[in-house]
């Protein structure tokens, strides 16, 4: 199985992060705008629509408020595995650290996911921004 690991530095206090993080059927609006366009909850589940036109549905695995963790899994026809795991973690002075786990089956779709996990900063670095002005993600 494949795993990609992702840490990202947001110059943000770690609650403002989590509850963004965990508003699981906000991505377009609270995280990633731009990169996710749409995002429609359907129970346990959410309807994420990207900017490349992709549709996902994500299942709501758990969301830990005490550890800052959200995990996720996708199911779908190319994917035989998929789970991810978000979590927030303090860094000190206001800031925070995103460590974001994907575990996929086939291998041979890692680097899509990777590519797809690396443009998912931008947005996130543009949210920041909008509301700090002083926000570093690398």
């Amino acid at each position: 199985m494949a795993s990609i690991h992702k840490d990202i530095l947001i110059d943000a206090h770690p609650d403002d992060v989590w509850d963004a993080l965990r508003d699981f059927g906000a991505l377009h609006t609270r995280l990633v705008p731009g990169f996710v366009l749409d995002t429609q909850l359907d129970g346990d589940a959410r309807i994420v629509t990207f900017s490349n036109g992709t549709v996902a549905r994500e299942i709501l695995v758990d969301s830990d408020d005490a550890r800052r963790r959200l995990v996720y899994a996708i199911v779908s026809e190319r994917l035989s595995q998929h789970s991810a795991s978000a979590q927030v973690f303090a860094e000190g002075d206001g800031r925070s650290r995103v460590v974001w786990t994907a575990d996929v089956l086939p291998h041979e779709i890692a680097p899509y996911m990777d590519a797809q996990m690396d443009q998912a900063h931008s947005p996130c670095r543009r949210r920041w921004d909008a509301k700090r002005h002083d926000v570093a993600i690398s």
